[in-house]
């Protein structure tokens, strides 16, 4: 099968999205958008660093790397509506198996009525796969990483180090955990879900700081305290994890709490004034949410993170996943 033929093969049969104008077929797509904010994002998936056959079916790689890239959505407050998907695909993986991750990409993009518009095809040594997102926000109210301020408590949706839990257990032996629980933590990693809707339910709020975890809350929590120049307090004893999560020893638990990402959770920090909407917020969406921290301004700690850990406290390192490190 040739570039055409696939990009044919893989082209949706509608559209969901009202103000696209052209999407597949042209030199490039056209949408109208009159009374929003547009939002961006791209990210790029590289196979033995981001995902493997080993630990995911090719519906699963779809999935997930458009999951990332909504996620990135969500923490600034909008809504996704298209995506554009560029991939080199090497000569070890078959037709089926690329039909396969698109298929994995329209069940989530389904979900929000999101439009694939474009992309490119090219042929290459290793499968990457690079996701464009595009989406939108009302007017000003796109969310910021420097929106936190002194005194404002700090918060988190689900639960903490699932993913990492499963991607262990996809590439450990001998681990006994139930049926149940394995299958939890393995889809945690495999499926995970976008927090779009809490993110939209507080839309009415004047002001808050958010960001998605997807390289680990020390690394999330020390952006928003940088752009913002404050200081960020979090209680270890408050972070939110599953219950399961604790049949792991107590390095792992720590170590993904802290570091593991792609849980592709919430973080954020709002005006103490502001917890009851945030909490009504998580409500509707029907997701839990937890207070595990708080805000203050100190110069000579402007940037950091500082984990409370029982009477202990420490500067927590930045130290989850980065690439080029």
């Amino acid at each position: 099968m040739d570039e055409f033929a696939f990009i044919r093969s893989i082209a949706p049969k509608h559209h969901q999205q009202s103000s696209l104008i052209k999407g597949i077929g042209d030199d490039a797509a056209i949408f109208r958008q009159p009374y929003q904010d547009i939002v961006t994002a791209v990210d790029t998936f590289v196979e033995g660093i981001h995902f493997s056959k080993q630990t995911m079916e090719p519906h699963h790689v779809g999935y997930r790397v458009l999951a990332a890239n909504i996620s990135d959505i969500a923490a600034m407050g909008a809504v996704p509506a298209f995506y554009l998907i560029s991939i080199v695909i090497p000569d070890s993986w078959t037709k089926a198996e690329l039909s396969e991750i698109y298929k994995g990409m329209q069940m989530l993009a389904s979900q929000y009525q999101m439009d694939l518009i474009g992309g490119d095809t090219v042929s290459g040594k290793e499968l990457t796969i690079s996701v464009t997102i595009i989406g939108y926000v009302e007017h000003n109210k796109v969310r910021y990483r420097n929106n936190a301020r002194e005194n404002d408590l700090v918060f988190v949706t689900g639960t903490l180090g699932d993913s990492s839990a499963g991607l262990y257990l996809l590439t450990s032996q001998g681990h006994s955990l139930s049926d149940c629980t394995r299958d939890y933590f393995i889809e945690r990693h495999r499926l995970p879900s976008p927090r779009v809707d809490f993110s939209r339910e507080m839309l009415p709020l004047s002001r808050v700081a958010l960001n998605d975890i997807s390289d680990g809350i020390a690394n999330e929590a020390a952006e928003i305290a940088e752009a913002s120049r404050v200081t960020i307090h979090l209680d270890y004893n408050s972070l939110p994890v599953h219950p399961q999560l604790k049949q792991f020893t107590a390095e792992q638990q720590r170590k993904w709490k802290l570091f593991g990402g792609e849980d592709f959770e919430i973080l954020g920090t709002a005006a103490e004034s502001d917890w009851p909407a945030i909490r009504a917020a998580a409500e509707k969406a029907q997701i839990k949410v937890t207070r595990i921290g708080y805000v203050t301004h100190q110069p000579h700690n402007t940037g950091k993170v500082i984990l409370q850990e029982g009477n202990e406290q420490s500067i927590l390192d930045k130290s989850g996943y980065t690439h080029l490190k």
